[in-house]
């Protein structure tokens, strides 16, 4: 009996050495981690963003080239309530391809955070940029070329300084964090705006302001990221051995994703269907990027525990790449209005007529204008 008890205190004592041991040796790579500022778990969520991004990119260009099919061959323009392109082929393999995309960033979400999965997705504006070059025919400015150069720079500047993903053990851990006083109130926040956007302003000025329909995808694209990073944690613990699928809080979550990413896909069409893609394209990244990036600093506290000069880094990146998307953006703004001024003789139009007109079909002096982008333009050009 007393050699029983003592073998049994050896191997008590062995399996506390060995804990100890293994603690040790987590700390010690945490510590590592944090001096080199890169871990495993973020160089997968980087890889993946960056699959992400190009698949994202190239799908803005398909789907905008579906649309444009259906259009001309029903009439009826998804801008304008149209749901033809439902059963054009090329739509859906834009489709699929942002999928693609998306499942690659949603399952980056999962390993790193926000605020260094988030801003890579200035590279599908590059990849959008680039594409529509050359298949769309609108044109890529040397300015433009330079933003893409900066939205580079400023994404490597985010990628170096970016924080450690915070260890989650279950998706009640999330819950507790989404259920914060200032997250609830963001959420708050963020539906009366949306439900204001789409009941009143969508009806009135959605054809002519850009920022309409950008702007409902941006808001419930806050709201979605942090849905789909507590899906993902879920799935990963799950995966892991650490079933999550048995709490509410999972399906909850699923719901929020469903939801927001409808709308999003609903409105983001009229959006690409009613405007140009380089402009959809970066302010709809913008806006996306700065809600979500604030929507994660509130729930999951991303910069807690960094220093300041990490924090004054990434802000100083991120404001390095929405100057490259915002230069972008200009360029072909300013590009579209000067071949529209040369075509039509007219005085300059204000910057909702260029908006209006942003589909590139005036730019690009197709000979089937269609009625709607006539309309649009005089009722413009009246004020």
């Amino acid at each position: 009996m007393n050699d029983w008890q003592m073998k049994r205190e050896g191997n008590e004592d062995q399996h506390r050495n060995n804990k100890r041991t293994y603690t040790k040796k987590i700390r010690e790579e945490k510590s590592f981690n944090l001096q080199m500022g890169f871990s495993q778990d973020n160089l997968k969520g980087f890889v993946l963003a960056l699959s992400s991004s190009a698949f994202i990119g190239a799908s803005f260009i398909i789907k905008k080239k579906g649309l444009r099919r259906a259009a001309a061959a029903s009439g009826v323009r998804a801008g304008v309530g149209g749901f033809s392109y439902l059963l054009e082929p090329l739509w859906w393999l834009g489709m699929i391809t942002m999928i693609v995309g998306e499942v690659a960033n949603f399952v980056a979400y999962a390993f790193a955070p926000a605020v260094l999965v988030t801003p890579l997705g200035a590279l599908s504006i590059i990849v959008s940029a680039v594409l529509a070059h050359f298949i769309l025919n609108e044109k890529l400015h040397q300015l433009g070329i330079l933003g893409c150069v900066m939205c580079i720079a400023g994404s490597i500047v985010i990628v170096i300084h970016a924080p450690q993903e915070r260890p989650i053990t279950s998706v009640q851990e999330i819950w507790s964090m989404a259920i914060q006083p200032a997250f609830l109130l963001y959420v708050g926040s963020v539906v009366v705006l949306v439900f204001i956007m789409i009941v009143h302003f969508a009806p009135q000025c959605g054809h002519s302001n850009v920022l309409v329909f950008t702007g409902i995808c941006s808001f419930m694209g806050s709201l979605s990221v942090m849905s789909v990073k507590a899906v993902g944690t879920a799935l990963k613990l799950t995966f892991e051995g650490n079933n999550q699928l048995l709490y509410p809080e999972t399906w909850f979550f699923v719901l929020i994703v469903a939801t927001c990413v409808i709308t999003q896909m609903n409105y983001l069409n009229k959006a690409l269907d009613t405007f140009n893609t380089a402009v959809v394209s970066p302010i709809y990244y913008v806006m996306f990027t700065s809600l979500t990036i604030l929507a994660s600093v509130i729930m999951f506290k991303d910069w807690d525990g960094q220093n300041v000069g990490s924090i004054i880094s990434e802000i100083c990146g991120f404001i390095v790449v929405l100057s490259g998307t915002i230069l972008l953006h200009t360029t072909r703004d300013f590009e579209r209005s000067s071949s529209f001024r040369g075509s039509y003789a007219s005085s300059s139009p204000t910057l909702s007529a260029r908006l209006c007109n942003g589909n590139g079909e005036f730019m690009k002096h197709e000979e089937n204008l269609l009625p709607d982008e006539a309309i649009c333009f005089q009722r413009q050009e009246m004020h």
